[in-house]
């Protein structure tokens, strides 16, 4: 297997599966010199490089695990140095134009999208952990192109680093998270930004405490990859953000009309929708 990013999603890879002994050999890709020396340490991967060359032919299944934008500009690359018996898949959290693309670079149907839904705020090797994918749920977008034996023999892998495999349509996959993954990220963001932005404003977050902490968590991840994603999913993250403001509308409306009933009950329809996916198993 070749893993190209040995970041958190990649160098958690390549550890769950030597772990289940789902490999032989793990061969990394990455052009961050101190990933490569941790990589290595670590026994993530048994070689490491800092650019595709002709080794990559000589594995089974290539993973990308960079940055979105990055996974479509190699897709054509990988295609070029892989020959027709090697498997290629992705983790980016935006499918829709990584599909086009990975359709494009392979014809013969051997590139299946995929996305794990797992993570952490820490990025790097050094967050990457054996276990990140057990009882996670890893969806792959396959095209009508994609033939079924890629996805068959792609899904084995995920379900042996403990994960369960879910199908689901490129289009919708991207519109489904960019309202459960896209826009929490951005609201944290801005609502971090807009403190920051009032008089005072860093004085008033010395007195954060639990709420704010809780809610800004997911600000903490690295903001050049969700900048990427954001613009990837440019349209689906838009279209949610316009209801968002509309809730946020409704909500301000209520509190200025000083209507406690409409406002107990967007706060009450919020709480018991909160805590079903809470106690969801």
């Amino acid at each position: 297997m070749a893993v190209v990013g040995v970041g958190l999603i990649g160098g958690s890879l390549a550890l769950a599966a030597r772990k289940a002994g789902l490999v032989e050999t793990v061969a990394g890709v990455e052009s961050d010199p101190a990933h490569r020396e941790m990589a290595l340490a670590t026994g993530m991967v048994d070689r490491v490089t800092d650019r595709l060359t002709a080794d990559l032919a000589r594995a089974d299944l290539v993973v990308l695990a960079v940055p979105v934008t990055g996974i479509a500009t190699l897709l054509p690359e990988v295609a070029r140095f892989t020959s027709g018996s090697c498997l290629v898949t992705d983790v980016g959290s935006v499918k829709g134009p990584i599909l086009a693309a990975g359709d494009a670079a392979f014809p013969d149907g051997r590139f299946v999208a995929g996305h794990p839904i797992a993570g952490r705020e820490r990025s790097g090797p050094v967050a990457a952990r054996p276990d990140l994918f057990e009882q996670a749920n890893w969806i792959v977008t396959p095209s009508p192109r994609t033939r079924a034996d890629v996805v068959d023999r792609v899904a084995a892998l995920w379900r042996g680093v403990g994960s369960s495999v879910v199908t689901m349509e490129a289009g919708w996959h991207d519109e489904v998270f960019a309202t459960v993954s896209h826009l929490p990220h951005l609201v944290a963001y801005a609502l971090m930004d807009a403190v920051l932005g009032m008089a005072r404003g860093e004085e008033r977050l010395k007195f954060s405490a639990g709420g704010l902490r809780d809610f800004t968590r997911v600000a903490a991840s690295h903001p050049a990859m969700w900048r990427d994603i954001f613009l990837m999913n440019r349209e689906q993250v838009l279209r949610v953000l316009a209801g968002y403001r509309e809730a946020l509308a409704g909500l301000e409306a209520a509190i200025r009309d000083g209507d406690g009933d409409a406002l107990a009950a967007r706060l009450s329809r919020a709480r018991t929708a909160q805590e079903e996916i809470t106690h969801r198993p």
